[in-house]
């Protein structure tokens, strides 16, 4: 498709192809299998049902923030490489409105379950006391509610800004983007950093890290590109898309994928570098029973597959230019991101059951995921998969099949 027919293409041309459809079809087989297993699990093993509820909430809720942050960082940037996926970062991030009601089991039954300053004991810990103003039910409630106004104000100031250009050539409107993606940028981090205080650090009330925020930051840039990539392959396997994803793009992907698996790697060594180096107990306390017995083996895991090993793939230009090995990367990524999440949450309590239990870490990601990818695939076939009149599309086209 050369870059003339781009122009003067109508929003029809750039439809969802029926591929789409069939992965709606498939998020509500997925849901509807983990629904009813999460189900099964809620009865037989209640704690452990909250733990691999919050892992599957933390993981898709990440992968829709972490693809409005780079819809954000690809308005600022003005890169060919955000031009062509922006409808899918915009989908996902669209999909908020749905993680907001699947907390609800976490608010209204599980907090006692997952957080110990839940629990009417916490008042007489004289730790918890002292972080009581913040590390309280009430307050939890209100901050939550607080990210995802701000989140979903983002997310849909940006989408309908989006849409709006759609309907014709208004060269004002990318002006009015990067307006509200810097602050936006600015908001993200500093909602997700007090974010990740809530959802995974105060698993363990005792500990701190000052980094933890710029880590959870990190972890879902890395699942937003490696989930693009998958769907740009995905898409690029029937028209209109084949014609459109070059191998160039995915380099370009694949570059920045590489980044942000050494920018992830960097703050999660530098955490524990810090704690180390300082050995005090408070600060111990998260790492000891993380490397010890089977989670030490499952920390080594993390270094190799989750660094280690894409790390040295992603060296290679062939590979990113090859949309299929780089996918196997990202799917790779994907699965890693799941791992290093149990990793996170499991060993943060003491009363384990290894066995069927474990299950769970399995069932609710999967209903989780399951309703993500359903409400993803339905709110993508809204829209042009092209934003077809941004003045940046001819160029982002022809830039892909220069280099092919």
């Amino acid at each position: 498709m050369t870059t003339d027919s781009i122009r003067r293409s109508n929003s029809s041309a750039f439809a969802a192809p029926a591929a789409v459809d069939r992965l709606q079809t498939l998020g509500l087989i997925a849901g509807g299998l983990g629904l009813v297993l999460s189900v099964l699990g809620f009865f037989l093993s209640r704690e452990y049902f909250f733990r691999g509820y919050l892992v599957g909430w933390v993981y898709w809720t990440g992968l829709s923030l972490g693809c409005l942050a780079l819809a954000m960082v690809g308005h600022l940037s003005g890169g060919d490489w955000a031009v062509v996926i922006r409808r899918v970062l915009e989908a996902a991030s669209r999909v908020l409105p749905v993680m907001l009601v699947l907390l609800i089991p976490i608010a209204a039954l599980g907090m006692p379950s997952l957080y110990e300053w839940a629990r009417p004991e916490a008042a007489a810990d004289p730790i918890l006391k002292l972080k009581h103003a913040y590390l309280n039910t009430g307050a939890f409630y209100v901050r939550q509610i607080v990210y995802f106004l701000i989140w979903m104000a983002l997310a849909f100031s940006l989408s309908r800004l989006s849409r709006r250009q759609d309907e014709g050539a208004d060269v004002s409107l990318l002006g009015r983007m990067r307006v509200i993606s810097a602050p936006g940028l600015i908001l993200y981090c500093l909602t997700v950093t007090f974010a990740s205080v809530d959802w995974l650090m105060s698993l363990q009330p005792h500990w701190f890290s000052t980094i933890y925020g710029f880590y959870l930051i990190a972890s879902q840039a890395l699942l937003a590109f490696a989930f693009l990539i998958v769907m740009a392959l995905f898409l690029s396997r029937s028209e209109p898309m084949a014609a459109i994803y070059q191998s160039r793009h995915f380099h370009d992907w694949g570059k920045l994928m590489f980044a942000f698996v050494m920018i992830w790697a960097y703050f999660s060594y530098s955490q524990w570098l810090i704690t180390w180096a300082g050995n005090l107990p408070e600060e111990i306390s998260f790492f000891l029973p993380r490397v010890r017995g089977s989670f030490g083996w499952i920390a080594l895991l993390i270094a190799l597959f989750h660094f280690t090993v894409p790390f040295a793939l992603l060296l290679s230009r062939d590979l990113k230019r090859n949309g299929r090995m780089l996918a196997v990367v990202a799917l790779g990524l994907m699965f890693m991101r799941w791992v290093e999440l149990f990793w996170q949450v499991e060993p943060a309590f003491h009363d384990r059951h290894f066995g069927l239990s474990y299950g769970l870490y399995l069932a609710a990601p999967l209903f989780i995921g399951g309703v993500w990818l359903f409400f993803f695939a339905r709110t993508l076939k809204t829209r042009p998969l092209l934003p077809i009149n941004d003045p940046y599309l001819p160029e982002a086209i022809a830039h892909g099949h220069q280099h092919h």
